[in-house]
């Protein structure tokens, strides 16, 4: 026993060692942790910012403008004046997302008590900013018709107030939530191609045969390959985590990194198998590469960071379960959001360490027989 986990430690120790000479593979995890995670986090979103507008105002009036001058950044860019035959063309040109259109006499008719209509015309190809940015321009525009008309007459309270507190993360910044699913994106990403990667290159050598006619099994090259990406992948996520995440987004971090570290390993038990029975399938590097992005893109989609998992299909969802992300998105979000306990998690990690030992069965049983 005690020799074969000697042979497991040096076999994961030449995998250590060959990476480090490996630059390309040392430049794609540094820039996965730190780019791949830093950039789409603070640079792509679902928030409304800095949305373009554009105005017709055919009233002239002192509620008008007031509408007109009351949306601002950071949500919106400020409102450029049009005249009406310009609303299709820019429109059409993706010149604005936004065309505000006040009719002539509308303050005239809300003082009157009728009901008069402001027209927003919306690029609704700009998907995200057309659906958020319609709720925003309406608020803002209720809100400014409503203290128009009240002027200083403060109206009576209403018998219920509700009071919205939002945990962890008051302003909803976007980059908090999208910083942790990014880097979950990346640990799977890296967990499956290293190992893969690492193995095929050995077949293309040559060197998985002279391992096999040495003592040793194919349990112990299995592990190694296993322990040795999983250490890589580790340590770049966790400095990820404190440099990319913490330090350079500013996201806060209130669950314990003890757990956090101890469900990415069990985590990591899984993917790596991935990586490795990928790789007894694929005759070379492209193979493995092609492989592997069918599985990776639809496990990190439908994990449930991007999307809840409560609005897909159901059979979706239930499929879904076979996947170690689908776990892993939330043993991450309850940890790192939540502060959950062992007590808490112990559901996702359970399920994690079933999928990886089904992974490990199916890697062992392809690679007996592709190299046997």
């Amino acid at each position: 026993m005690i020799r074969k986990l000697w042979h497991i430690y040096r076999l994961g120790l030449k995998e250590l060692i060959s990476f480090r000479y490996d630059y390309v593979l040392v430049i794609m995890v540094i820039y996965s942790f730190t780019v791949m995670v830093i950039v789409p986090a603070k640079g792509t979103g679902v928030q409304v910012r800095n949305s373009s507008v554009a105005y017709l105002d055919e009233d002239q009036s002192p509620l008008s403008r007031r509408i007109i001058d009351s949306i601002q950044q950071p949500f919106f860019q400020k409102p450029q004046a049009i005249i009406y035959h310009d609303i299709n063309q820019v429109l059409d040109r993706a010149e604005y997302i936004f065309v505000l259109h006040i009719p002539s006499g509308f303050q005239k008719d809300l003082l009157a008590g009728k009901a008069p209509e402001i027209r927003i015309d919306v690029d609704a190809t700009v998907i995200g900013h057309a659906r958020l940015g319609i709720t925003y321009l309406s608020r803002i525009i209720n809100q400014e018709i409503n203290t128009f008309l009240l002027r200083s007459h403060k109206p009576a309270d209403p018998p219920i107030q509700v009071n919205t507190r939002i945990m962890y993360n008051p302003n909803n910044e976007n980059p908090w939530f999208m910083g942790v699913v990014l880097l979950t994106h990346m640990i799977t990403l890296l967990s499956i191609i290293l190992p893969a990667a690492a193995l095929i290159k050995e077949k293309e050598r040559g060197t998985v045969e002279h391992l096999l006619v040495m003592p040793l099994v194919p349990l112990e090259i299995t592990i190694a390959k296993v322990w040795a990406s999983s250490f890589i992948v580790l340590i770049g996520a966790m400095f990820s985590l404190f440099f990319s995440i913490k330090l350079v987004i500013g996201a806060p971090i209130h669950g314990s990194m003890l757990i956090f570290f101890f469900g990415t390993i069990v985590y990591l038990y899984a993917t790596t198998e991935l990586g490795v029975f990928l790789a007894t399938i694929a005759k070379n590097q492209p193979q493995a590469g092609l492989l592997a992005m069918p599985i990776i893109v639809p496990i990190t989609f439908l994990s449930g960071g991007l999307t809840p998992m409560e609005s897909m299909p159901r059979f979706l969802q239930i499929i879904m379960q076979l996947a170690p992300t689908t776990h892993y998105m939330e043993f991450c979000s309850r940890v790192l959001f939540r502060d959950a306990g062992i007590g808490v998690v112990w559901p996702q990690l359970l399920a994690m360490a079933a999928i990886g030992t089904m992974l490990f069965i199916g890697a062992m049983m392809r690679f007996r027989k592709t190299f046997q």
